[in-house]
């Protein structure tokens, strides 16, 4: 039976590729999206409406992420999977970085209701399908800054740090309904609307940096969440998987 995955902000970035290479894959996709309707409607175009959908809600307004739930439910008759990609105002352009003594606890705040609060929504919203059926997939995108910050995004890094705790805990209580939570934790990505302004020096210095001397591009991560969302990732839950050329190894 085909796997229906919803993507948060599916429209751009990370989340089109993502979208792309699971609808290749045969995958039906929900492609959620918060302000890009006409991206998001262009690549349900592409991929077809008998395959994908194009529904738009605020991840970290619950409400709105309930109605998505409801109508992407409604529209492909269930949800296999949900990956939790969106990302909420941030940029990764470290000559524009506040330092830590700059930060307010707001910047802090507001990259953890992106991260964990939408998270917490759209799983909170789906897991009871989930618990009826007894089975379901959960796929976080996280990033290896918390190991190695190569910039000091404090506040992005902390609440990704934090999905990673978030998501063994779901792991743990979920896993005896069949439900895997996992992370996929790409390197700075190249290139995606958010890092369009990191400079060359720094995409340099870790290209140089990564055993396989390269970058982390957006199909790379989009491979890994296929995986884990198909029938072959049965063995897997509560993990943080690192793809980034071996910069960070585990």
């Amino acid at each position: 039976m085909t796997r229906t995955v919803v993507v948060t902000g599916g429209s751009r970035g990370l989340g089109a590729t993502i979208v792309k290479t699971l609808a290749e894959q045969g995958f039906q996709v929900v492609v959620n999206y918060y302000k890009s309707k006409e991206a998001a409607e262009a690549l349900v175009s592409e991929i077809g409406e008998d395959k994908a959908c194009a529904i738009q809600a605020d991840v970290t307004n619950r409400a709105e992420v309930n109605q998505l739930i409801e109508q992407a439910t409604a529209y492909f008759g269930k949800i296999d999977v949900v990956v939790n990609n969106a990302l909420v105002d941030f940029k990764f352009d470290p000559t524009k970085q506040k330092s830590f003594t700059e930060l307010s606890w707001e910047d802090y705040q507001k990259q953890v209701d992106g991260t964990l609060k939408a998270a917490f929504n759209v799983i909170q919203s789906v897991v009871p399908q989930f618990i009826d059926r007894q089975e379901g997939t959960i796929i976080s995108i996280g990033t290896n800054l918390f190991q190695n910050p190569v910039v000091p995004y404090h506040e992005y890094t902390t609440a990704k740090a934090g999905l990673i705790g978030f998501t063994r805990n779901i792991a743990a209580e979920l896993g005896v309904h069949g439900i895997k939570a996992n992370v996929v934790s790409g390197g700075l990505l190249k290139t995606t609307d958010a890092s369009a302004v990191t400079t060359p020096e720094v995409f340099d210095l870790i290209a140089q940096s990564t055993p396989l001397k390269k970058v982390t591009e957006t199909q790379d991560v989009a491979n890994l969440v296929a995986y884990l969302a198909s029938e072959h990732s049965t063995g897997m839950t509560g993990q943080n998987i690192t793809v980034d050329g071996g910069l960070t190894m585990n």
